[in-house]
């Protein structure tokens, strides 16, 4: 079989288990492993750390992880758009890590570089930067960050190939690639998927070393807006 599974479900056998920290690519609802989040929801697995941009709305993508209590914990830097996740929050039922964003980005960038820490001047003087460690250069504060290293990264890819070779497409890219990066186990749910050597090397974002399984999104696999913005049609 090599890296390729017929299914998510499949993809995930074996990987999965309660207390583990996932990375999970995409921005906003767009880019997401929608997939790969179902067959997390359906393993059952709980007391996860779940590290994202943010935790999708209420019922969809990550949100479900939400809905059905299998995240202890969240560190991400945007969750507006979830009243689910308000909720639980407020409610003490729900452990938060806020990041600025660049910040987050950084530091799972920096675990996937094998860097353990880095210093930034985002949040000194604030709440994010209570408890941490700063330092002064060229007489600024920074303030400490900590790499971010996961158990399992979960992503989306427009088109991969046989050998897990990833291609994002536009805005899909965000988070995906470092998120891939960051893990001990990568698995990538694509929707084209190609025999090896069909991607042109110059055009491959995350090479498949990272990637130890892949999957192909089933057949009417259906690409979620968060806020439709449109213009009113002008008339003729």
């Amino acid at each position: 079989m090599g890296k390729v599974y017929p299914d998510a479900t499949a993809a995930m056998a074996g990987v999965l288990r309660d207390g583990m920290t996932i990375l999970a690519g995409g921005f906003g609802l767009c880019g997401i492993p929608a997939t790969l989040i179902d067959a997390i929801v359906a393993s059952g697995v709980k007391d996860l750390t779940v590290v994202s941009n943010n935790c999708g709305i209420d019922d969809v993508g990550l949100g479900k992880l939400l809905r059905t209590r299998q995240i202890r914990k969240m560190v991400a830097s945007y969750v507006g758009e979830n009243g689910e996740f308000e909720r639980q929050f407020i409610a003490g039922e729900l452990e938060v890590e806020f990041n600025p964003q660049g910040t987050l980005a950084e530091r799972v960038r920096a675990g996937g570089a094998g860097i353990p820490a880095f210093y930034t001047k985002t949040g000194v003087g604030t709440a994010i930067a209570e408890g941490k460690p700063t330092a002064v250069f060229d007489g600024e504060t920074y303030v400490q960050e900590r790499g971010i290293v996961g158990d399992l990264a979960i992503v989306h890819a427009w088109m991969g190939d046989t050998e897990g070779n990833l291609v994002y497409r536009r805005t899909a890219r965000n988070f995906n690639p470092v998120m891939a990066s960051a893990a001990r186990m990568t698995v990538a749910q694509v929707e084209h998927l190609v025999p090896a050597g069909e991607i042109d090397p110059d055009h491959i974002i995350t090479p498949g070393i990272y990637v130890k399984r892949i999957c192909q999104v089933p057949a009417g696999y259906e690409k979620l807006i968060e806020k439709r913005t449109v213009r009113p049609r002008e008339t003729a």
